[in-house]
């Protein structure tokens, strides 16, 4: 498929390599969004609001020699209606890990693209149940450091996948790009960049 060349909006290497995955062509911006959650925001809003903001905050930084489609991402895990951000320390981690132990829970992202015409969105929930979990398991799993920086304190394509019983949904969504909805965008984009 012949994809614009895009900025993105995330440091995200998970999200680099999908984007690789497919073929497409990108360069790194560097944004600074706030992440603190309106009082009363459905987990939905939520993560399609940061995506938006991420792709526009992109936007703004990019010379008009540079100007090109940005995108944007966020995932959150939902778990009893709470959602789940990166872990703050071990504790946290802990606490988040033990939650998730023997349920299943949400993983929402939300991908936004932005140009100078218009401002693309979609949103993908995918669902994901975990196995029971010891004490040890979880331990053990932190000592690995892999979920540190990681909504809900794991991630997918690492060593957690030995935790996970089944997934439904999308599972380039729940890394924290989905790649079906990302490449819909792209392609109502490619008739205006080529």
């Amino acid at each position: 498929m012949n994809f614009p060349d895009i900025a993105v909006a995330s440091a995200s290497p998970r999200r680099h390599e999908l984007l690789n995955q497919i073929g497409v062509s990108f360069s790194v911006v560097s944004v600074d969004v706030d992440e603190s959650l309106i009082e009363g925001e459905a987990p939905n809003d939520y993560v399609q609001r940061l995506a938006v903001a991420k792709a526009q905050a992109g936007w703004h930084r990019l010379s008009s020699q540079q100007q090109c489609p940005v995108l944007g991402a966020d995932t959150a895990v939902i778990i009893d209606d709470k959602i789940l951000g990166k872990p703050r320390d071990a504790d946290d981690a802990r606490a988040m890990l033990q939650r998730l132990s023997g349920r299943c829970h949400q993983v929402m992202t939300a991908v936004a693209l932005v140009d100078q015409q218009q401002v693309l969105s979609k949103l993908n929930i995918s669902k994901v149940c975990f196995s029971e979990l010891s004490c040890q398991q979880i331990d053990w799993y932190i000592s690995t450091g892999e979920g540190t920086d990681k909504a809900g304190g794991y991630a997918v394509q690492g060593v957690a996948a030995m935790f996970i019983d089944h997934i439904e949904g999308s599972y380039s969504g729940i890394m924290g790009l989905p790649l079906r909805e990302t490449c819909m965008m792209l392609q109502q984009l490619t008739g205006q960049h080529r």
